[in-house]
């Protein structure tokens, strides 16, 4: 299965160890689900998880940024036609469009509206574990590998 992360998801597991952004943090990890990206979005990462007002242990943030870069689907996209409410949430919706992403996940719903985001489902961390709990057939260990 292959999704696009909005920043904000990440945040959430390096700053929640337990919530579902972490069990989804924890699949693309283990490689049970692909995390689609290209250069705007890594850099946004890497930005986003370091500054200093989040204080998220930077050793943990390296660790993920450096899977994500090895294991982390690479993505040219092309320009939405119509821009999003905030346009720094573009690339998000152009990497998942691009790569026909299962969905994008992220924690600020309301800034993928769906008139804009051309049929990319926009799903909460806990909507995507509720899928991969269906797909899976009952409750899944991080570890296991839901269905594309």
């Amino acid at each position: 299965m292959k999704i696009v992360l909005d920043t904000n998801v990440l945040v959430s597991a390096l700053l929640s160890p337990f919530g579902p952004s972490a069990r989804i943090l924890g699949l693309v990890m283990a490689g049970a689900i692909d995390c689609c990206v290209d250069a705007r979005i890594l850099v946004e990462y890497d930005d986003v998880l370091h500054r200093p007002r989040l204080s998220i242990d930077a050793a943990k943030a390296d660790d993920v940024l450096d899977e994500l870069r090895r294991s982390g689907v690479p993505v040219a996209s092309v320009p939405l036609p119509r821009p999003l409410p905030d346009l720094d949430d573009e690339q998000f919706v152009e990497v998942g469009l691009a790569e026909g992403a299962r969905c994008l996940v992220t924690g600020n719903g309301a800034h993928f509206p769906d008139d804009r985001c051309l049929g990319l489902p926009v799903l909460s961390p806990a909507e995507l574990v509720e899928v991969v709990r269906r797909l899976s057939g009952a409750k899944s260990p991080a570890g296991s590998r839901p269905p594309d």
